[in-house]
């Protein structure tokens, strides 16, 4: 088995999530961060042969990146053997238990139905986590106040800190909203174009649109949705 770039990138993006990972038999990678305010699955074009636990996914990744050109993976009951260097080179990485690991669900999670939507393009995405990050906002929101929908960086613990806003469109529906997001979650999101679901009830669902990646993130405290 080999593993693709496109599978190595979306790895090492779980590897910010969650220390370790649960590799299962099939084509489906699936982590959660260790407060579950994270989830995130993604379908990729290789076939996993068997399950096997990873216990510092980053460690894992690094050993890989060793191999100038794309090393083979070949398996038994207890190691992933990671050949490269024409076969020359054979690294053993034993497998953890995986007790050591926090686990996603096993189950698909059941997303309420949305009370928002949105089209969130790569452009807007970048700009607005490059702006939180500039000004040091610890908190993401999308604000509604009935006509327009607005992306706002801000800190919810200093009225003073500085703000960005950035106008998503017009608001049909005419409900009012403020949902609030922690930037460091977002940050978790592979930057991209998705389709983002949210609900009251505290969960947004980020669909991306250009490969089957998503993730599922919280929202956080102070909240509101209101309904005409």
């Amino acid at each position: 088995m080999k593993l693709s770039n496109e599978t190595l990138s979306v790895l090492k993006n779980f590897g910010a999530i969650n220390q370790g990972i649960m590799f299962k038999k099939g084509k489906t990678l699936k982590t959660v961060s260790s407060h579950k305010n994270i989830l995130a699955e993604v379908d990729i074009s290789e076939e996993i042969p068997t399950d096997f636990g990873v216990y510092d996914l980053n460690q894992f990744l690094t050993v890989v990146s060793l191999h100038k050109e794309n090393p083979s993976f070949e398996f038994d009951s207890h190691h992933v053997l990671i050949c490269g260097n024409k076969g020359r080179s054979k690294t053993k990485y034993r497998f953890c238990d995986p007790t050591m690991i926090v686990l996603p669900p096993e189950k698909q999670l059941q997303m309420p139905d949305p009370d928002i939507s949105f089209d969130l393009t790569t452009e807007d995405f970048e700009w607005i986590m490059r702006a939180a990050n500039v000004l040091s906002s610890p908190h993401i929101a999308l604000d509604s106040d009935g006509s327009k929908i607005v992306l706002v960086t801000l800190d919810l613990q200093n009225d003073s800190a500085h703000t960005e806003s950035l106008e998503m469109g017009d608001n049909t529906t005419g409900t009012k909203y403020r949902m609030i997001f922690k930037t460091e979650n977002l940050s978790k999101v592979l930057p991209g174009a998705y389709q983002v679901n949210i609900s009251s009830k505290g969960i947004a669902h980020f669909k991306s649109k250009t490969r089957p990646l998503q993730y599922w993130v919280t929202t956080e405290s102070g909240s509101k949705f209101q309904k005409d």
